[in-house]
């Protein structure tokens, strides 16, 4: 792995390690992009989920998909699960795009833009089914002008809708007290 996972933010080390212990439970002698895709669908608090969804994409039928694929992989018992190949090409790619994007750690949202790219996403992207361009898009709504400086960046996007509250949707629907 030639990406240095100290510059991983937390997000990023918890795929990755869920990636491996679920290839692990399951005895799967590798950790193929599909274990990553659905680490990072198991991540109610990331940014993997929005993005998604704001994408038109539905996480729950992604997620039972990429399920069904993990289930058709070959066992082997005995051994431990490493990295395959096409999953080290994956984080390579994300790392491409953390540069590209300018920012320090990569986190969850440069793994699903690897995941994306059809090059070294292989099946996982075409039943992510959603163009990098699209997902560059959503992720510029989501995370706005926020770069990833920090292992922990997830607390910075959409702040509003995580600690605010609504007042106008609340009255609209019935929420509030009258006065």
């Amino acid at each position: 792995m030639a990406v240095d996972p100290n510059k991983w933010t937390i997000k990023t080390q918890e795929a990755v390690a869920s990636a491996l212990e679920r290839a692990g439970t399951e005895s799967h002698p590798e950790v193929t992009p599909d274990h990553l895709l659905l680490a990072l669908l198991s991540q109610p608090e990331g940014v993997v989920l929005p993005l998604l969804t704001k994408v038109e994409r539905q996480p729950a039928k992604l997620r039972t998909e990429t399920e069904q694929a993990l289930a058709a992989l070959s066992k082997a018992y005995g051994t431990e699960p490493r990295l395959s190949r096409q999953t080290n090409r994956v984080i390579n790619d994300a790392d491409e795009v953390r540069a590209s994007l300018g920012d320090d750690y990569l986190s969850t949202e440069h793994l699903l833009l690897g995941l994306a790219n059809p090059d070294p996403g292989g099946a996982t992207a075409k039943r992510i089914d959603v163009s990098r361009d699209e997902l560059l898009a959503a992720l510029q709504e989501v995370r706005g002008s926020h770069r990833v400086t920090s292992q922990n960046p997830e607390d910075q996007y959409q702040a509003l809708e995580q600690y605010g509250r609504d007042l106008t949707e609340d009255a609209r629907s019935g929420k509030l007290d009258p006065v």
